[in-house]
C-alpha cells in the first residue's frame, strides 16, 4: 500500500512523541470531530508558513483515525483521551494519506508528478478492494467502485506549485484532479488538507470552494494548535531551565492566536533547546527572497510600511485575503497579505508587525539592498554609528547622524516625530545584533525615545532626542525621569542626547549635537 491505511505517518508520529521536546496539539483531533461527516461540509485546509507544526498534526491525525492499528497507547498519555468522543474515532477510518512534497528524485514534469500517484491510488484500490478500475476514466469512479468510504489527509497540497517546471495549464489541471478527487464525493468522510499557500491563491471559481480555509489571517478556529503557545514555552524552560524564557520571547515570538495569546515558531524553539542557543534557525528562505524582490520593484507601495515595521511602528491596514485573480505580488495589500501568509510579519486587530528578533535579521538584508536607495546607505552605515557610540565619540555620531538625516528620502519629512523615529531605527539597525531595542518605552516617570537592553555584557543605551533644544536637556531628563531603571542591572549605561534645530531662521538650521555620558549603575 501506497497510501491507503499506511504505516509511515504513524511511525513517524510515534518518533515525535517520543521526543523530550514534544509539545501535545492533540486537541486539534477534537476540534475536527465537528467535521466528520456532518452534511455541513467536511472539508478542512489549514495553511502556515514552512515548519509551523503541519506535517507533524497531519501524520497525528493518520495515527488516530487510521484502521488496521491500535494507537490507543500513544493517545491514552495525550489530551484528546480526556474529550467525550475520544474512543468513538479511534482506528476507525480507511484513510489516505498524501504528502504532496514527496516526488520521484527525476520528476522533470507535471505529468511525471501525477503519473505515480495516480497509479498509487489505483494499485492501493486493486489491492484492497479486488477492483478493476481500468475501465474506469476518472479517479472518483475508482473510490466509487470500492462502496466504502475514507478521510483524505492531503499534507504540502501546494508543494508542487514551486517547480519551475510547472506551468498554468499544469496548475489547472492539478486542480481539477484535486477537485474531482475530493470535492462533494459522497465517499468522502473528511479531507484535511494543509499548505503553505492559501487554496484561493491558484484556485478560481468553484474549484475548490468545497473547503472551509484557516490561514494567518482568518483563522479563528485552530491558531493555537500550530505554533507554540506562551504557556507551552514556558513549559518547556520549566523542563529545560537551561533555555531562558526571556530570550526564547525576544528570538522567536511575536505571533497571535486569534484570542490574542502569543505565539511562537515552533521550529526556532525546538532547535534554540536542541543547540542550546538562540539564532536564526528558521532555513526556508525562498518566499523571504521572493518578496524581497516584489518591495524592491514597488518601493513606493510597500517601502514606507517595512520602513515603519522596522522602527516598530504598527502599520494599520485591513488585509482582504490572498487574492485569487492577482496571481502576481503587484498591489500593496497583495504583498503584505504574501508576507503574513509565508509568516514574515504578524496581523492581528487590523495591524501589521514584524513579530521577532529572528525576522528583523532577515529585514535588515532586504533594507540593504541596493535598490531601497537612500535607506541602504543609512543602514550601510548603522555599524559605524553603533561604534562611534560605544566610543563616546560624539562628534563623529553627530556627523553621522545628521548626514544620514539630510538624505533626501520621500518617507522622511524632517521635522515629523514619527519620521525621525524611523530614521534613527535605521542609523541603529546594526545594534538590534547586540540589544533589544525599544522605542516610546515606558519606564521611570516617563517614556524614553529609545532604549537598547544589552543581550550581553555591553553597555546599555538610552537616547532621546531634543528638536530645537540642547543634548544636555535631554541628557537632564533622562536623569530626571529615571529612564534608566528598566536596565538599571547593567553596569554601565550610556545617556545619548540628540538635539538639532528644525527652524529655517536659526543660524545652526539642521544642524545636529551629541552628549554620551557614561552613566554607572
Amino acid at each position: 500500500m501506497r497510501y491507503l491505511n499506511i504505516k509511515n505517518p504513524i511511525d513517524k508520529y510515534m518518533n515525535i512523541v517520543r521526543n523530550p521536546l514534544y509539545v501535545d496539539k492533540s486537541l486539534l483531533i477534537d476540534r475536527l470531530f465537528l467535521y466528520l461527516d456532518n452534511g455541513l461540509g467536511h472539508d478542512v485546509c489549514v495553511t502556515r508558513p514552512r515548519r509551523f507544526g503541519k506535517t507533524v498534526n497531519a501524520n497525528m491525525l493518520a495515527a488516530y483515525y487510521t484502521k488496521g492499528y491500535d494507537t490507543q497507547s500513544i493517545f491514552d498519555k495525550l489530551k484528546i483521551s480526556q474529550c467525550d468522543d475520544y474512543l468513538m474515532h479511534l482506528n476507525q477510518y480507511n484513510v489516505i494519506y498524501i504528502d504532496f512534497s514527496r516526488m520521484d528524485d527525476e520528476c522533470s514534469s507535471y505529468s511525471d508528478y501525477i503519473t505515480p500517484i495516480k497509479e498509487g491510488l489505483k494499485a492501493d484500490l486493486v489491492s484492497q478492494y479486488h477492483i478493476e478500475p481500468e475501465s474506469y476514466e476518472n479517479v472518483y469512479d475508482w473510490f466509487y467502485s470500492t462502496n466504502d468510504r475514507f478521510i483524505f489527509i492531503l499534507d504540502e497540497w501546494d508543494s508542487i506549485f514551486y517547480k519551475n517546471f510547472m506551468q498554468y495549464e499544469d496548475k489547472l489541471k492539478y486542480l481539477e484532479f484535486l477537485k474531482n478527487l475530493v470535492k462533494d464525493q459522497t465517499y468522502v468522510i473528511m479531507t484535511y488538507m494543509t499548505g503553505v499557500l492559501p487554496i484561493a491563491k491558484y484556485s478560481s471559481g468553484s474549484a475548490l470552494n468545497n473547503f472551509d480555509e484557516f490561514n494567518f489571517i482568518n483563522d479563528t478556529e485552530f491558531s493555537d494548535l500550530f505554533g507554540f503557545t506562551e504557556e507551552e514555552v514556558k513549559g518547556l524552560c520549566s523542563r529545560y531551565p537551561y533555555m531562558k524564557y526571556e530570550n526564547l520571547e525576544y528570538w522567536y515570538d511575536g505571533y497571535y492566536c486569534e484570542d490574542g495569546q502569543k505565539l511562537f515558531n515552533p521550529r526556532s524553539v525546538s532547535n534554540a533547546f536542541k543547540k542550546k542557543k538562540c539564532l536564526n534557525y528558521w532555513t526556508e528562505t525562498g518566499p523571504m527572497n521572493e518578496i524581497s524582490e516584489c518591495i524592491e520593484h514597488n518601493v513606493d507601495a510597500v517601502k514606507k510600511d517595512i520602513v515603519d515595521l522596522v522602527s516598530d511602528i504598527p502599520v494599520k491596514i485591513k488585509l482582504q485575503g490572498y487574492s485569487a485573480t492577482d496571481k502576481a505580488l503587484k498591489t500593496r495589500n497583495n504583498i503584505l497579505s504574501a508576507m503574513v501568509i509565508y509568516g514574515f510579519l504578524t496581523y492581528y486587530n487590523n495591524q501589521l508587525y514584524i513579530p521577532n528578533h529572528e525576522l528583523m535579521l532577515k529585514y535588515e538584508d532586504v533594507l540593504s539592498r541596493k535598490s531601497m536607495g537612500g535607506v541602504n546607505d543609512i543602514v550601510e552605515q548603522s555599524e559605524h554609528i553603533l561604534e562611534a557610540t560605544l566610543n563616546k565619540d560624539e562628534e563623529l555620531l553627530a556627523d553621522m547622524i545628521e548626514k544620514s538625516h539630510d538624505k533626501e528620502i520621500d518617507l522622511f519629512h524632517y521635522n515629523d516625530e514619527n519620521s525621525i523615529a524611523c530614521l534613527l531605527s535605521l542609523c541603529y539597525l546594526y545594534a538590534r545584533n547586540y540589544y533589544h531595542i525599544r522605542r516610546e518605552d515606558k519606564t521611570g516617570k516617563g517614556r524614553c525615545d529609545m532604549i537598547f537592553r544589552p543581550l550581553n555584557g555591553m553597555p546599555a543605551i538610552i537616547i532621546e532626542l531634543k528638536v530645537n533644544g540642547t543634548p544636555q536637556e535631554a541628557i537632564n531628563q533622562i536623569i530626571n525621569k529615571n529612564y534608566m531603571q528598566e536596565v538599571e542591572t547593567c553596569n554601565e549605561i550610556l545617556l545619548v542626547g540628540i538635539s538639532y534645530q528644525s527652524n529655517s531662521e536659526h543660524p545652526e538650521y539642521k544642524k545636529h549635537h551629541v552628549k554620551i555620558v557614561s552613566y554607572q549603575t
